[in-house]
């Protein structure tokens, strides 16, 4: 997209440019001549004429050339802002996603963690109730039973048939003992690791509240930079001009992955692969392709004349949305490239869909899909934003064949 400079910043520059030729030549007609007899005071008031005038034509080129600078940076200062907000608001929301993440990891452990605790809590009750009931009877019988029992026996054999007897079940007293305090220690560990989760559940609860309270001020930080980039000419006009910077760098990043596809498509066509498995088929679609969301077409597809008679070049179409919009792919290819930060376009995904076309998806809040993974016609590649967008929340979309911008319209249903 192209946004031409300022008007005024022509005429003013067109002025110093005349002011100084004119100062040229009034020096060159200043300069020292041999006076004719009679006029030597006429020359003299002629040259202090030219040197005011001329120091008169340099004071003026000087506060040009600082207003200038002073309006370049004043350009460039709400632009730069946006693009330091939308990163922070990256950052944050980044932060946000693993605190998410990670609240879902313990909460998942917590639940192990309490349904384990109250298998174990259950098997001790258990437990306990069998050595309550095994010690009951060895106090209501007494030692002497036991001895009544081997002593009271008629043979040998009895006597060690009865012994081996009460040896296992002393065994067996003992192991229930031990399993006993085995499973108490179980429980303990159990309750320390659950109040554990639940002090890191509530750690992490608060830092998710910092973080979105940070994400609020952020969002109003970013809605002031907009509505001042909407307001004033200089700060929308240099927003234009760093939309017509990204759409430079997309056409040369295409490029890259144009020339990346054909060197993919040369490597299979000489070892004898299948060269793509959806070659050929986005061209048959034309007309016929399904929308990546629905919504009002915000900007066209060509030049746009917008604020203050700014006239940009749109590689494509603005679609309205609310935040959080599931975003989806127009037909099935492979995603060739994605980043959380690219510019005026924000968060966008890069789909090839073979034999060179490519759809491109701006301004999302959130991306789904990673490179290399290969997606159906439909398949949700992220969620709909207004990352590195001045228009508010939208979906910028594009469809290239190879760096060539063409009219989405053309390819998506009526």
């Amino acid at each position: 997209m192209t946004a031409p400079r300022h008007a005024g910043g022509r005429t003013r520059f067109a002025g110093v440019a005349a002011l100084a030729r004119v100062a040229a030549l009034v020096s060159v007609l200043a300069a020292p001549l041999a006076p004719a007899p009679g006029h030597a005071q006429q020359s003299d008031s002629s040259e202090m004429a030219a040197r005011r005038k001329l120091e008169e034509v340099k004071r003026q080129a000087r506060e040009n050339r600082e207003q200038a600078q002073k309006l370049k940076g004043k350009e460039s200062a709400a632009v730069g802002q946006l693009h330091r907000t939308e990163r922070e608001l990256n950052v944050t929301r980044r932060r946000l996603t693993q605190l998410r993440y990670r609240r879902q990891q313990l909460e998942s452990q917590l639940q192990s963690t309490q349904a384990d605790l109250a298998r174990q809590q259950q098997s001790l009750a258990d437990k306990r109730a069998t050595l309550r009931h095994r010690l009951r009877r060895m106090y209501e019988t007494g030692p002497a039973s036991d001895l009544e029992a081997l002593l009271s026996s008629t043979s040998f054999a009895q006597l060690l048939t009865r012994w081996d007897y009460l040896v296992m079940v002393a065994e067996q007293d003992r192991l229930l003992m031990e399993d006993v305090r085995s499973r108490v220690e179980v429980v303990q560990t159990l309750e320390q690791k659950l109040t554990a989760h639940q002090q890191q559940i509530l750690k992490t609860t608060q830092q998710t509240d910092q973080q979105n309270k940070r994400l609020s001020q952020q969002r109003a930080q970013r809605a002031q930079t907009v509505q001042q980039i909407q307001t004033q000419r200089e700060a929308y006009e240099a927003a234009a001009a760093d939309l017509d910077r990204t759409a430079r760098a997309l056409q040369t990043l295409l490029a890259r992955l144009e020339r990346q596809r054909r060197e993919e498509v040369d490597k299979a066509k000489q070892s004898g692969r299948p060269v793509e498995p959806y070659t050929g088929d986005f061209a048959k679609g034309q007309g016929s392709l399904d929308w990546p969301l629905r919504g009002e077409i915000v900007t066209g597809f060509g030049p746009q004349t917008g604020k203050f008679g700014t006239t940009t070049n749109s590689d494509g179409i603005d679609i309205a949305a609310p935040i959080g919009s599931a975003v989806r792919a127009v037909a099935k290819g492979k995603v060739a490239y994605t980043n959380d930060d690219y510019a005026s376009y924000g968060e966008i995904v890069l789909i090839n869909h073979g034999d060179g076309f490519y759809t491109m998806y701006g301004h999302l809040s959130e991306i789904s899909v990673s490179v290399g993974q290969e997606v159906a016609a439909g398949q949700t590649l992220g969620r709909s934003g207004d990352t590195g967008s001045i228009k508010g929340p939208i979906l910028h979309f594009e469809v290239r064949r190879g760096q060539a911008a063409l009219d989405p319209r053309g390819w998506l249903k009526p």
